[in-house]
């Protein structure tokens, strides 16, 4: 258990305890003490606990482990272990070229001023479609927009490799197109292979090194 959850628990049960000696002793708030310990008690706790809460469950929700929670994920978390460098998720996965743990959360989320709210937003559509309609099955399942290609930018663009691969300047129209976005880096012809969860059962899988 994290620090930051164990600190949360903790304060909740003191809440509780707390809660309840109001409820066994109502008297002790007829005193403006009582009073202002009551309202301590019965109103900055539990907002403090909210906070805590939703403050730590946000980072939670970061998480690969926390993304691929969800059944209808398992495929493309399987994606990640496919051993072909052309998997665009698997090769940055493996090669920690976005972080391990927040892989999910870093290749969608956009890199802009309302990126993560937006990004949580989209999660509880997630959690409406999953609950309340018939949710599609891991293949069918779109982006909400096109893959802006900023995102990809964001790391790459005036990385050596990037800006000299053999590949992207063997037209030399290609990389001003890929940097105003007008041609998209998993169009067909460049990285058009993302998880294809689709072909899984046709691939082999990286173990990770065991």
């Amino acid at each position: 258990m994290t620090m930051p959850l164990a600190l949360l628990l903790l304060l909740i049960l003191t809440s509780v305890i707390l809660i309840g000696a109001l409820i066994w002793r109502p008297g002790i708030t007829v005193s403006r003490g009582g009073k202002i310990l009551a309202f301590l008690i019965l109103f900055c706790l539990p907002v403090l606990c909210l906070t805590m809460g939703f403050s730590n469950e946000l980072e939670r929700s970061k998480s690969t482990e926390f993304c691929l929670s969800c059944h209808i994920m398992e495929p493309y978390g399987k994606s990640l272990h496919v051993d072909d460098p052309s998997y665009l998720a698997a090769a940055h996965f493996q090669n920690h070229r976005v972080p391990a743990g927040e892989a999910c959360y870093t290749w969608h989320t956009t890199y802009t001023m309302f990126g993560t709210f937006k990004a949580k937003m989209h999660g509880l559509r997630h959690v409406y479609v999953y609950y309340f309609t018939t949710p599609p099955s891991p293949e069918k399942i779109k982006l909400y927009e096109p893959y802006n290609n900023r995102e990809c930018l964001h790391c790459h663009e005036s990385a050596r490799s990037f800006e000299q691969g053999a590949v992207h300047n063997a037209d030399p129209d290609l990389l001003p197109a890929v940097k105003s976005n007008q041609r998209s880096c998993i169009s067909s012809g460049c990285h058009e292979v993302v998880h294809n969860v689709a072909t899984l059962g046709n691939v082999k899988f990286w173990n990770g090194g065991q």
